[in-house]
């Protein structure tokens, strides 16, 4: 902390300012986000996509990392998770000094990791909660061990203000196989029953000329379509659920939110690019 000199004559004497006098010293802080998610070495997706999509979008970003991946444009070849005692003190050092109005997760990898960070949230109560379910990558990866999908159910989602389960996600989690928009009714009515006030169910691995993503809340439900795009892209969950967390921050209603973060990916998208030596995509995130 700087120190200013003292008025009393005392040569030398440095006497701390207050944290409150450096406050308002300040300009006006932007709201601030925690992304708690793995690390991807790739930049496409995880803690990386949270951290760009947080900038973009005006919030200050900060991060709690579950999981070190090797992974790139080919795909995971390693997973290491965080030791859960260094996690704790990364979730601490964060809610100790910023005044964090909304969490999003989104890797945790296995059932203790879950549990743990079910457990501090429930203890910091952060204003919002957007709970992204990974499981498995875009390459086929799995990122959530099978054991920890019922701790999942039973103590991360009911926190949730926001789900946003992926086809394959909603399907792992409520048992429904969904082909059709009657089964994204019934796995949407199910996956709010889990306790989540709302549910965003993405239909990016749907088939057919659009996407299709259905929102389920206590008001009823609703339905976003864009233009499917002719190529596969890494992050897209990733940067959903990171700008859903950054609008809400913003102070966006949660429907409002998900309209504007729905088309914050679509422009992310309509600007990917091929980073790596094969044809797959990650999002361009900046400001437009």
């Amino acid at each position: 902390m700087k120190e200013r000199e003292a008025g009393n004559g005392e040569q030398g004497t440095k006497v701390p300012r207050s944290y409150s006098a450096v406050r308002r010293s300040r300009s006006p802080a932007p709201a601030v986000c925690l992304t708690i998610a793995g690390s991807d070495s790739g930049g496409g997706a995880g803690i990386q996509a949270d951290l760009k999509t947080f900038a973009a979008l005006g919030v200050h970003g900060t991060s709690a990392i579950t999981a070190l991946t090797a992974q790139n444009t080919q795909g995971v070849t390693a997973v290491h998770p965080v030791p859960m005692r260094h996690l704790i003190a990364e979730l601490d050092a964060v809610f100790d000094d910023f005044a964090v109005t909304a969490v999003k997760t989104g890797m945790l990898g296995d059932a203790r990791t879950v549990h743990c960070v079910a457990r501090e949230l429930a203890r910091r109560k952060p204003r919002w909660l957007v709970v992204d379910p990974v499981m498995i990558a875009t390459s086929g990866a799995r990122l959530l061990d099978p054991s920890a999908v019922r701790v999942l159910i039973e103590r991360l989602i009911p926190l949730a203000d926001l789900l946003t389960p992926n086809l394959p996600e909603a399907e792992a989690l409520t048992g429904i196989a969904i082909h059709t928009s009657r089964d994204g009714e019934r796995a949407g009515a199910m996956l709010r029953d889990f306790g989540a006030r709302a549910v965003l169910l993405k239909g990016g691995h749907g088939h057919g000329r659009e996407v299709v993503d259905r929102w389920f809340d206590a008001r009823g439900t609703f339905e976003i379509r864009n233009r499917r795009l002719p190529f596969d892209a890494h992050g897209t969950g990733c940067t959903l659920s990171s700008a859903l967390a950054a609008e809400l921050a913003k102070g966006r209603s949660l429907r409002v939110a998900a309209r504007r973060a729905i088309a914050f990916v679509q422009r992310a998208l309509a600007h990917a690019y091929v980073p790596g030596l094969t044809p797959l995509r990650v999002l361009d995130q900046r400001a437009r």
